[in-house]
């Protein structure tokens, strides 16, 4: 199957639906299918064919829904990039995946300059807002009204359709290479697990710069479903448009999620249209996903396990299994089982699968997995080793398939010899009703080697101690695994782009104050 098959389908089957709304804009799927056909046809122009890099520097609106359909149509190669990230990494990007287009919108202009003497492999810019880029910049909207629509590629199967960069152990980025089958894998077993269908209504909230939120793009689009787009992450906004739109889907990390049932204007919303929440990113605290399940009780919740390599998911936990009460009550704490067409095993240090029930690192294998790291042929092999994705993340599994996640195994403390998992910790930190929101980190400590700190952030109007939480984890987890020392901060917890807690950055300060 080709990726932008769906195009196609969309404007055969639906041609006069709604596709997209941002705003007080829409377009309809025969709408969406020219542009993005058009759009191809000024990426030809400019040089594109197989496989050359087009990266995309913009916030989430019509024209990163056309860039992802009508990069592959070109033949090219997507590169999205993370608009969190600072030039120099942004300019070691471009010039890794050797891009020769760059697509900007007026968000970003300011750096294009900066950007272009970073990487001057990049020869053509088009900008989608007027003014947009350098002076050389070309208009995105202009050329494409002019461009005649142009045969589809029909790039598919193992061809490369995405480099998507995430963090690397060396502190660069590392480019995840991900394929038209990868792609199409991940929505045959998005759909039926997110309950995806025609009529549905997808609020585009998460950056679609991000594995996740491209996903959602693609299995959305597929469904035939129509897309409300977020061009940035707002609550207000958010509020706003599952009430004007009657929002039935929407994905949230948990962050998200517990902001979302702490903010002033959650009590007052109309969430009755809303069907299917999904979550995943990062652990969820069973004492949160207990409060989610009370407080949004016509909601049916959906985990999503995986990571950028995994384009993104191996597990889902289904919607029956969130729930508090019956037979399956137990498993919310699980991240679920594999899907369809992935394997999972449970593996220790030797890469031998474990027994039941043994803590180890999940590894996959299956369609879904990357086609490795660009440029990187030996991390490649050392992670995809064996044939098995090795994704760093601890956990065990049960009997029946169900696995447990108990931390990645690099935010693993050890501390006096005894490992800890932070996700365990943070999860009795959500327990106390005074807890907003939290985090878990190792600090160097000269008895223990690594002691547990907590950041904790209390909810308005609380007063905590760090005597207080310490009391409080040690009545629910053994004594070693609490914290030794306490940050109680009055502000949020610092989020990447993909509004995940950037532990990294909250163990940089902590080490700072020493």
């Amino acid at each position: 199957m080709h990726l932008t098959q769906t195009v196609t389908r969309g404007a055969l089957l639906k041609a006069n639906r709604t596709a997209l709304l941002c705003s007080d804009r829409s377009l309809t799927w025969h709408e969406f299918h020219g542009r993005v056909a058009r759009l191809a046809g000024v990426l030809a122009d400019l040089g594109v064919t197989a496989d050359t890099g087009v990266a995309m520097f913009a916030d989430t609106d019509f024209p990163y829904f056309e860039y992802h359909y009508a990069v592959p149509w070109a033949g090219g190669v997507m590169v999205p990039l993370n608009t969190r990230l600072a030039d120099p990494e942004l300019g070691y990007i471009l010039n890794d995946a050797e891009v020769k287009v760059l697509i900007v919108d007026q968000a970003y202009a300011a750096r294009v300059p900066a950007l272009l003497k970073l990487a001057p492999g990049v020869r053509h810019v088009l900008a989608i807002d007027a003014g947009a880029g350098s002076g050389d910049a070309l208009d995105y909207e202009t050329l494409l009204a002019a461009r005649a629509p142009v045969p589809d590629a029909r790039r598919g199967g193992g061809d490369l359709l995405a480099i998507m960069y995430t963090g690397g152990t060396t502190g660069r980025p590392k480019g995840v290479m991900t394929s038209h089958a990868n792609a199409v894998a991940n929505m045959l077993a998005a759909i039926p697990n997110m309950e995806f269908h025609e009529d549905m209504v997808y609020l585009h909230s998460m950056p679609v710069f991000h594995t996740a939120g491209s996903a959602r793009v693609y299995g959305t689009m597929m469904a035939l479903g129509t897309g409300i787009v977020l061009p940035r992450f707002d609550m207000d906004a958010l509020f706003d448009a599952v009430e004007q739109h009657r929002v039935t889907h929407l994905l949230l990390v948990p962050t998200m999620i517990n902001r979302l049932l702490n903010h002033p204007r959650f009590a007052r919303t109309d969430f009755s249209s809303l069907t299917n929440i999904s979550y995943g990113a990062s652990i969820m605290p069973e004492a949160l996903l207990r409060r989610a399940l009370t407080l949004l009780p016509g909601v049916r919740f959906t985990q999503s396990y995986g990571m950028t390599e995994l384009s993104p998911s191996a597990a889902w936990l289904q919607p029956k299994y969130h729930v508090l009460e019956g037979p399956n009550a137990g498993r919310i704490k699980s991240i679920g089982q594999a899907i369809h067409t992935a394997e999972i095993r449970i593996a220790g240090d030797d890469d031998v699968e474990l027994p039941h029930g043994e803590v180890g690192e999940i590894q996959v294998r299956g369609p879904m997995v990357m086609q490795g790291y660009w440029k990187q042929p030996e991390l490649t092999a050392q992670t995809l080793r064996g044939g098995w994705m090795h994704t760093g993340d601890a956990a065990w599994m049960d009997e029946e398939g169900f696995i447990y996640l108990v931390d990645r195994l690099k935010d693993m403390i050890i501390s006096g010899g005894e490992n800890v998992y932070s996700g365990e910790v943070e999860n009795a930190l959500h327990e106390h009703p005074g807890v907003r929101e939290c985090a878990v980190i190792g600090l160097p400590d000269d008895d223990f080697g690594e002691r547990v700190h907590a950041i904790v952030v209390p909810h308005d109007g609380v007063t905590l101690t760090p005597e207080e939480i310490v009391g409080h984890c040690r009545a629910l987890i053994a004594h070693y695994k609490c914290p030794r020392s306490v940050e109680i901060r009055a502000t949020p917890l610092p989020l990447s782009g993909t509004n995940k807690i950037l532990k990294r950055q909250l163990r940089d300060e902590a080490l700072a104050q020493r």
